[in-house]
């Protein structure tokens, strides 16, 4: 088959001819139709990754059609058009991953950046019906991570008010169409007055441009405080949201793209009885929820664009300018 493998860190993608997978008892070949890029991948490509292992396919997201089905598995799935699950041996409890086994598709294990991957089939889900492969392809990583941090975690309800930090990126995204599927009022903040445009018109009631000095009296003047906040960037502006979440409301954080807090205000939290909750990824009752939730709502992704199969480079070099609003997918079959 071929893929695109990343040889070592920092080199660039290059189209080759592997081994075909063989799936194993418990697993299915999924034909990939198409997948979708994710920051995971550009900071395994800069070597910025936990438990590196070189040459690998890279590639968590995914949708395409199963093959086949390895022994003693249900060969009523052959043939279906299905999205991929990348949050790999979650475990059995609801609240965390299991610490030893959890682990995501696309490193170690081949991801889905070729033509055939070999998967769990308990991680595989139908595709939703109003989703094309390009459109399902964007949704596993990104939308699993934001279903959880905006429910399973961070409990929104109708009425509230979300803030949603970095707009433009995929989880931001989703957090946004969730919050407004079940009429919260959503804000959002972004580094480009451009990307809060375009937000509004997903249904965002306001923002801010955290570029600008003022960016959190903006927000003040515009919601007051946030039941709600969920942050992906950690790093020097994290105190700005204890100042900006509501008494006894809750701050979900599922990333640290701008690094760590450098000093942690701890008296906000204590006096405000604020509520810090970690997110990462989810659990397959939280996918399968998810998926439930898009389908129910007849949610599609926001695509920025879409790219060829022997143009994986150019779309890693894409996401790593940060001009991207919406998901980038690669167009395979």
């Amino acid at each position: 088959m071929k893929a695109l493998m990343l040889s070592d860190k920092n080199q660039g993608l290059t189209l080759k001819e592997v081994e075909d997978p063989l799936p194993s008892q418990g697993e299915a070949l999924v034909q990939v139709h198409a997948a979708a890029l994710n920051h995971r991948d550009l900071w395994i490509q800069k070597g910025l990754y936990a438990g590196l292992k070189y040459p690998v396919i890279l590639g968590s997201d995914g949708a395409g059609v199963v093959h086949s089905i390895g022994s003693s598995g249900d060969s009523s799935m052959v043939g279906k058009e299905v999205i991929i699950n990348p949050s790999l041996y979650w475990g059995e409890e609801q609240s965390h991953q299991h610490p030893k086994e959890f682990r995501i598709l696309g490193m170690p294990d081949p991801g889905t950046f070729s033509e055939w991957v070999r998967i769990p089939s308990s991680n595989l889900a139908l595709k939703p019906t109003q989703l094309s492969f390009e459109e399902a392809a964007a949704v596993p990583l990104a939308g699993l991570t934001a279903y959880r941090a905006v429910f399973s975690r961070g409990q929104l309800k109708s009425g509230e008010k979300i803030l949603i930090t970095g707009i433009g990126g995929g989880v931001a995204l989703f957090a946004l169409q969730f919050a407004t599927a079940i009429r919260a009022n959503a804000y959002v903040t972004s580094g480009k007055d451009e990307k809060l445009e375009s937000a509004r018109k997903l249904g965002a009631s306001g923002g801010a441009n955290y570029s600008r000095h003022n960016w959190v009296d903006e927000l003040r003047q515009q919601a007051g405080s946030f039941d709600l906040i969920i942050d992906g960037a950690a790093g020097n502006d994290f105190n700005h949201l204890l100042d900006l979440t509501a008494p006894g409301g809750r701050l979900v954080t599922y990333g640290a793209t701008r690094g760590p807090v450098p000093t942690l205000e701890m008296r906000r939290i204590f006096w405000k009885q604020l509520n810090i909750l970690g997110s990462t990824m989810g659990s397959p009752n939280d996918f399968q929820s998810m998926i439930s939730f898009l389908s129910r709502h007849q949610i599609k992704p926001v695509i920025d664009q879409v790219f060829a199969f022997s143009e994986g480079e150019q779309a890693m070099r894409r996401m790593d300018k940060a001009e991207q609003f919406g998901k980038i997918v690669i167009k395979i079959k």
